[in-house]
């Protein structure tokens, strides 16, 4: 047996404990129960089993796809930046990052794929009857292209094919975050709801993808070395700190355009202000201020600057803060553009509209955490050597 299969057989066996079969159980369970949530909505009627109305068509499976494709090319554009420019200090997460963006994006499929109720049209539209002039086929076909792209760029990868796996691997950006900037352009191009129109949404979007990203990167990373029972050390921790002072800076630059958007927001049209109030001072008012705000922006930024980045803890509880605080920012976005009724000034219009997510949808939500889960798992059993270690030709 050579070095280099006897070094992964060793490294497979470090996993062989009580917590990793946990955990991968756990993650199956949950992509378990997702699919059976899914099954059961075809079965009884998606309008009977989701909390989606006709009034508010898009919920958190919407917005749990649009977080989990935000991740995907946040984790994709710093693994290609990481490639192209080898000497930096995100060099050593490269390779870990294109795997967990192939796995954030199977994860939005899933979702989804479940919470459509006619899940086969999306790909025989996209290839029978292709529509160049509407935002979600783009979104749908670019999105294809990059998981293809990156399942080569990752093949290279293990293969050892470094110089070709580097020009793949900035192709798959390229296409990733034009997919997000349309994902954003989804929202951004329908002037019937006044809170998402307009140009910042795209821009936000990747904003925001570089900061899911980047916090992924950390939960990730530190979780692989404490399922072996090892410390964050070397090369590896000045990557993690590196990935800090990118979400210290996205942070800072998500906030800020936030605050913008709510100051023009309130001395801009009726509609866009009832959205901002919504939020602010109405039924979203606590997702808003504690969970996007409060846990996702404001304290991770504290304790980063407080801790100076010297802590794997606190740096991995910033990040958990981030992806904890990214999630209701995309479900505030989406629902928040909705609950405002489109013909307000008709007599017996409700102030706004309601939504509650059902069970089964949570369940379709959980599913994806799952997928991205159980990846994780089996890319460190089965990749670990590819991880933790950078290779140049």
């Amino acid at each position: 047996m050579s070095f280099q299969s006897q070094t992964a057989v060793l490294e497979q066996r470090e996993f062989r404990k009580p917590q990793f079969n946990l955990l991968l159980w756990a993650m199956l369970a949950l992509v378990a129960i997702g699919i059976s949530a899914g099954i059961y909505a075809l079965y009884a009627g998606h309008h009977q089993t989701l909390g989606v109305t006709r009034t508010v068509p898009w919920g958190i499976g919407i917005s749990t796809y649009a977080y989990l494709a935000i991740i995907s090319t946040g984790l994709c554009g710093l693994a290609a930046l990481s490639h192209l420019f080898g000497g930096n200090n995100l060099a050593p997460l490269a390779n870990r990052m294109v795997w967990l963006s192939i796995a954030a994006i199977f994860g939005a499929f899933l979702v989804i794929g479940l919470e459509l109720e006619n899940v086969w049209r999306m790909p025989l539209g996209v290839i029978l009857a292709p529509n160049p002039t509407s935002n979600i086929w783009w979104m749908g076909t670019l999105y294809g292209m990059a998981v293809g792209i990156m399942m080569v760029e990752l093949y290279l990868i293990i293969t050892r094919r470094f110089k070709l796996a580097v020009i793949l691997g900035v192709c798959a950006a390229v296409t990733e975050l034009f997919a997000n900037s349309n994902l954003g352009s989804v929202f951004a191009s329908l002037n019937a709801r006044p809170f998402w129109y307009g140009s910042q949404l795209p821009i936000f979007f990747l904003a925001s993808a570089f900061l899911s990203g980047a916090a992924a990167i950390v939960i990730f990373t530190h979780a692989s070395y404490a399922l072996r029972g090892k410390k964050v050390t070397g090369e590896s921790f000045a990557a993690l700190q590196t990935a800090g002072k990118t979400m210290l800076l996205l942070i800072f630059m998500i906030g800020l355009a936030t605050g913008w958007k709510f100051l023009n927001a309130f001395v801009g049209s009726e509609a866009v202000g009832d959205a901002a109030r919504l939020l602010t001072q109405g039924p979203l008012s606590t997702s808003f201020w504690v969970f996007e705000l409060g846990i996702g922006l404001a304290l991770p930024f504290v304790l980063l600057l407080a801790t100076r980045l010297k802590s794997i803890e606190a740096l991995s509880l910033a990040a958990l803060m981030v992806l904890v605080g990214q999630f209701f920012s995309r479900l505030n976005l989406v629902v928040a553009g909705q609950l405002v009724p489109q013909f307000s000034d008709f007599e017996g219009m409700p102030a706004y509209h309601h939504y509650a997510p059902t069970a089964p949808e949570l369940a379709m939500v959980l599913s994806g955490i799952g997928v991205l889960g159980v990846c994780f798992l089996i890319g460190e059993y089965f990749l670990g050597d590819r991880f933790r270690h950078h290779h140049e030709d």
